[in-house]
């Protein structure tokens, strides 16, 4: 969907219009899909947060702001939304609480290796609940550090498969993650009373 497309598509939704709302679900439907099943991996809830992100966009969008990003931009952030109700929801304050019963070691080792050039550490998420963890917390995070970091320690993306598919350059993919680890390590560790390097911390 090219600029002036989206524009007239956006004025549409604004207005209520039935036609730009056929429009933008056949645009992004698939797209929003594969967002929320990468969040919810295994889950069968998929489709209700999928329904119920369309379902909060049409109430909303009488206030859709093209100013502050794309269709998309917003419409990821409504699904994004959803997904982190579905976890607290179920039980996402009990899997947070949990974190605390894990070794300070083991959540240091997750943070440390994503902070070093080490290999993705897969066999560090093999565990399904510690994974959960992880992917609960990756939906704390903003957009774009949820995706660089689920594509460079899940999936195992290099840094020059993601600068070639982001058409970015490496530097500043380097640049981006560092920033994204940061994020990670503030939002994972919130409920421990332990930094990174062992020294006690305020939460």
């Amino acid at each position: 969907m090219d600029q002036q497309r989206e524009q007239e598509v956006a004025s549409g939704l604004r207005q209520g219009n039935a036609e730009a709302w056929r429009l933008f679900y056949d645009a992004h439907a698939e797209r929003v899909w594969h967002l929320v099943a990468r969040l919810m991996p295994g889950a069968s809830d998929i489709a209700d947060v999928v329904q119920e992100t369309f379902l909060a966009a049409a109430r909303t969008a009488r206030n859709y702001d093209p100013s502050r990003g794309s269709l998309w931009n917003w419409l990821g952030g409504i699904a994004r939304n959803h997904v982190a109700l579905y976890y607290r929801d179920r039980q996402r304050r009990q899997r947070f609480e949990r974190i605390d019963g894990y070794p300070a070691a083991l959540r240091q080792d997750v943070v440390r290796r994503m902070e070093s050039r080490e290999p993705a550490p897969a066999d560090a998420l093999a565990g399904s609940e510690l994974a959960a963890m992880i992917r609960a917390t990756l939906t704390e995070l903003p957009i774009g550090y949820e995706q660089l970091l689920t594509a460079k320690y899940l999936e195992g993306a290099s840094i020059e498969q993601i600068a070639a598919a982001e058409d970015s350059s490496r530097e500043a993919i380097r640049s981006r993650l560092a920033r994204a680890r940061r994020a990670f390590r503030r939002a994972f560790t919130k409920s421990s009373t332990y930094s990174t390097d062992g020294r006690a911390e305020r939460a």
